[in-house]
């Protein structure tokens, strides 16, 4: 997997489809996404990526369907995964808040 493609996917795990566009678009992520943001997307991207594949990768993204389907799953999460979780849920809620994600 590329490493843009691996962006994409911290991107919709941490806060949906809306998120994960700004992310991938450079310009758009400039503008619209706060740096800190991004940051904690590509933390998720690396806890999570593996465990996204292997659990959830038939999920449509969008609505925090991704990160639902991974909550599902805790049991069978790894160590830095599960320990990520709470965080993808903060930045999920502050992404909608921002505006950046939809609701």
């Amino acid at each position: 997997m590329s490493t843009c493609s691996r962006l994409i996917l911290a991107a919709r795990i941490a806060i949906a489809s809306a998120l994960m566009i700004a992310i991938a678009t450079p310009g758009f992520a400039q503008t619209q996404v706060p740096a800190d943001m991004r940051s904690e997307a590509t933390l998720l991207l690396r806890a999570c990526s593996a465990d996204y594949d292997r659990l959830c990768s038939s999920v449509t993204p969008g609505g925090g369907r991704i990160l639902a389907c991974l909550k599902s799953h805790t049991d069978q999460l790894s160590a830095a995964c599960a320990q990520m979780m709470p965080r993808a849920q903060l930045l999920r809620d502050r992404a909608i808040t921002a505006g950046v994600a939809p609701k």
